[in-house]
């Protein structure tokens, strides 16, 4: 029999991440879910869905070691993580103030870096462990007004195959997914004529769903998935053939 396996999904109460915490919740998996921001959405979400939530900034990396080490102290070792957490800071290079790309960078790729410091090397010890790191399409293919969003997520896939070949040989999987444009509070804060011109580039015609990526994921941090590492999974509807 398989044990209970222990996960911590950053960004995990909101959007992509909320998904990504259900879906590994309906798996068998306990599910920790960090945030950095909105404590009244945070324990509402605690409430409705009966999985732990934990403060602290992804960016941080003495936080992320202490934000790990409580959620061990509370939970148990952590076998899983998934680094979901993002902030945008858009904006043309000519505007783009130097906090913006580094808050930018210090976040999403930075707190892939201290996540890993936190709980990679307790995986290796334990001989199993799953990484999945959030990419982006526009990692990928670049963005207009992205320079500092576009390189951290870039950096993201490069991360990636690099830890995968740390762990691969200790159990240890480490892979990325890259979502398109997909149906979040993000996505619908844009522009309605903006967004039908995404759709129209979109060859399903649709944006994606959360869950279908929490699938993604539920798929890669499985018993199943450990012949899967150092990959990027595309899941944007087409619109990047990578």
């Amino acid at each position: 029999m398989v044990m209970a396996r222990i996960a911590i999904v950053t960004g995990g109460t909101r959007g992509i991440g909320e998904a990504i915490s259900l879906a590994l919740k309906d798996m068998g998996i306990t599910v920790a879910a960090n945030y950095a921001g909105n404590d009244d959405k945070a324990k509402a979400f605690e409430a409705a869905n009966d999985i732990r939530v934990f403060k602290w900034d992804v960016g941080d990396h003495t936080a992320c070691l202490d934000g790990c080490a409580a959620v061990e102290a509370a939970l148990g070792p952590v076998d899983i993580v998934v680094n979901n957490a993002g902030i945008t800071r858009d904006g043309v290079l000519a505007r783009m103030s130097f906090d913006d790309w580094n808050d930018v960078m210090r976040v999403n790729l930075g707190g892939c870096f201290n996540m890993a410091k936190a709980t990679f090397g307790g995986m290796i010890a334990r001989g199993w462990g799953r990484v999945v790191n959030i990419g982006s399409i526009n990692g990928q293919a670049g963005q207009y007004g992205q320079v500092n969003y576009a390189a951290a997520k870039s950096g993201i896939h490069g991360f990636t195959k690099a830890l995968a070949q740390e762990g691969a040989k200790k159990g240890v999987t480490v892979n990325a997914i890259a979502p398109g444009y997909i149906d979040t509070d993000m996505v619908a804060a844009v522009p309605a004529e903006v967004l039908a011109k995404i759709v129209a580039k979109i060859p399903v015609g649709r944006l994606g769903q959360a869950h279908e990526i929490a699938r993604g994921v539920a798929f890669l941090v499985s018993e199943d998935g450990g012949f899967v590492t150092g990959s990027t999974l595309s899941l944007n509807g087409g619109q990047h053939m990578y």
